[in-house]
């Protein structure tokens, strides 16, 4: 019974958080963009977006009800419900702009660290700090060292959504943030590839952010499982 109350709450409030990001949208600065980047879509424009509120929601739902399930009734499921939510705005953003606005992502560096730091605080785990912290250098230094090397294959905004993802899987386990990392890229290389296959998308204009997203999803939900299985194989 205690599961299905916090599956509801964590998905009602993710639903809900998400549904506001539609207004965050609408009010971000036109970054100042390179000429080969100029037919960029305007913010405005893909937040006017028919039904963009209903179908954020219900992904912030659906989201929100497998963190609840994972997460359980700890202080740490608020940091998880903002973060998916977040997530879910940016993936969107990047989807239809190939940007992840640091206008949203520098602020949630501050909610985040607060909100990790209140549940290490409530639950006495010096530990789950230390491991929010190396998981932020583990996971952003990562992916600071792919951009240093190759500029043109990713984006600075996936250098500083990989730092926050970092902070929320390391504080999970380092099973977490193992299994998010390989996830993402799993996932982005195939879903990648299929999209281009199909024309949907052209693979030099590819946005790598949703599937760094979901693959943090995965390694929160799943990581501690796949790590087991595969240290007992």
């Amino acid at each position: 019974m205690q599961t299905g109350w916090v599956v509801v709450v964590s998905a009602v409030l993710t639903a809900a958080l998400c549904t506001v990001g539609v207004g965050v949208i609408r009010r971000l600065p036109e970054p100042a963009l390179e000429s080969d980047a100029a037919d960029k879509r305007l913010y405005i424009d893909i937040a006017a977006r028919r039904g963009l509120p209903a179908a954020l929601g219900a992904l912030g739902a659906v989201v929100g009800a497998i963190v609840g399930w994972r997460v359980g009734w700890d202080p740490i499921l608020a940091c998880w419900v903002y973060v998916s939510a977040v997530g879910i705005v940016l993936a969107y953003v990047d989807a239809q702009t190939r940007l992840l606005p640091t206008r949203v992502i520098a602020p949630s560096y501050g909610i985040v660290i607060a909100l990790i730091c209140v549940a290490g605080l409530v639950t006495q785990s010096g530990h789950r700090l230390l491991g929010a912290a190396l998981g932020w250098l583990v996971m952003g230094g990562f992916y600071f060292v792919l951009w240093f090397v190759y500029p043109r294959g990713l984006g600075y905004g996936d250098v500083r959504l990989a730092g926050l993802l970092g902070l929320a899987l390391g504080y999970v386990g380092w099973s977490a943030v193992v299994t998010g990392m390989y996830a993402g890229f799993l996932l982005g290389g195939a879903g990648g590839l299929v999209l281009a296959l199909l024309r949907i998308v052209n693979r030099k204009q590819f946005a790598f952010g949703p599937f760094m997203l979901l693959g943090s999803l995965v390694g929160l939900g799943w990581g501690h499982a796949l790590a087991g299985w595969y240290t007992s194989r």
